[in-house]
């Protein structure tokens, strides 16, 4: 269908700031309590639960005082049980479900729960659903979810690394059982892999999923070239570990010349990425910047332009450092609200052009 309404649609539903996790609650199962206290008090500082809703305030406050125009927000939507369904098992839900209204940790992976999280979640989910089905209808050609939990460590049978549901699978298999999509692309360029995500769609030829990811033994460990996929869903798993401190050259050189290529082969009816701003410098894991966001965004909407109309939807996961999490998500949605895509140089060359101008004459002898 084509598109109506030329405006990037943000998602956001303030009821996923109910998710706070207590890092005194108790663990699950108990016997790991008493190893894993051992494990926090031996750090020397008070740990903190990084997955907090401060991430997502910050990413409002700062759209709030630099405005972009095109950028309309909506809130969300609860996930249904048959959404969730469709990538988890029946008794994980289950399990999650029992967990609604408590404070507890789930499992050594830093993953926990607290009055508001089971709820939190749901949301999650089904504003990435919310998301996809306004930019297939046609209301717009591209929308961010701004959400949290995040979700792409989340196993069809267990929460890993802050997450609970997976919400861009959510998304993805919402899209093909009900909006007609056939082949669904997944780009997930956060820091850590989507081992989740991974799974889920591990055997599926109608999903690709690609991920560039700082590299094992960095968590959560999986990731290597050599996963593909299997059976029928072989090849259609794509996996670019990258080296601590990798940046915008490296990046976008693995998107033209992995990502695009792949994008041309399989053809998809819709885009989804994993979005986490973790590579930032900030977080200390990777070393891309501002601008390399922009620039992938930029090449993604040309991939969507050419293979579905343009049909290109962003899913929030990681990122910590408020700072470069707030500016990450502003760059990504003014590139999809129609700023020009930025072409990010090498780190420091023109902080060093600049100094040689100013320097310049301070070196020349004076002529006789």
């Amino acid at each position: 269908m084509a598109t109506t309404d030329p405006t990037t649609i943000l998602f956001y539903d303030e009821r996923v700031l109910a998710h706070e996790p207590d890092t005194d609650a108790a663990f699950l199962p108990g016997r790991l309590e008493k190893h894993l206290r051992q494990i926090l008090s031996g750090l020397g500082v008070p740990w903190k639960y990084p997955e907090h809703p401060g991430r997502l305030t910050a990413i409002m406050q700062l759209l709030a005082q630099q405005p972009i125009p095109g950028v309309t927000v909506e809130s969300g939507m609860p996930a249904t049980r048959e959404q969730l369904a469709r990538v988890h098992t029946m008794s994980y839900l289950d399990a999650i479900n029992a967990l609604r209204g408590t404070n507890a940790w789930l499992d050594v992976d830093t993953t926990a729960v607290s009055p508001g999280s089971v709820d939190a979640a749901e949301v999650a989910a089904g504003t990435a659903v919310a998301a996809v089905e306004a930019v297939v209808s046609g209301r717009s050609r591209s929308a961010f979810a701004a959400v949290r939990p995040p979700g792409h460590h989340a196993e069809p049978v267990r929460a890993r690394g802050f997450c609970l549901f997976n919400n861009v699978a959510v998304a993805a298999a919402h899209a093909q059982a009900a909006l007609g999509c056939e082949r669904v692309m997944i780009i997930d360029w956060d820091a850590h892999h989507g081992n989740g995500t991974q799974d889920i769609f591990w055997a599926d030829p109608d999903v690709l999923f690609v991920d560039i990811h700082r590299a094992a033994p960095f968590y959560p460990g999986s990731g290597r070239l050599e996963e593909i996929g299997a059976g029928l869903g072989e090849g259609t798993t794509v996996n670019i570990p990258m080296p601590a401190g990798a940046g915008d050259v490296a990046y976008l050189k693995a998107f033209r010349d992995i990502i695009v290529p792949a994008a041309d082969w399989f053809r998809p009816d819709l885009v989804l990425v994993s979005a986490g701003f973790d590579p930032h410098w900030y977080d200390l894991a990777l070393n891309v910047s501002y601008e390399g966001f922009g620039a992938m965004t930029g090449i993604l909407q040309d991939v969507a332009a050419r293979h579905c109309d343009g049909r290109l939807v962003f899913v929030l996961e990681g990122g910590y450092n408020l700072d470069s999490l707030s500016n990450g998500v502003h760059a990504v949605l003014s590139v999809l609200a129609g700023a020009e895509p930025p072409e990010p140089g090498v780190c420091g060359v023109r902080e060093v052009e600049e100094a040689a101008a100013f320097h310049r004459n301070a070196f020349q002898s004076p002529e006789p």
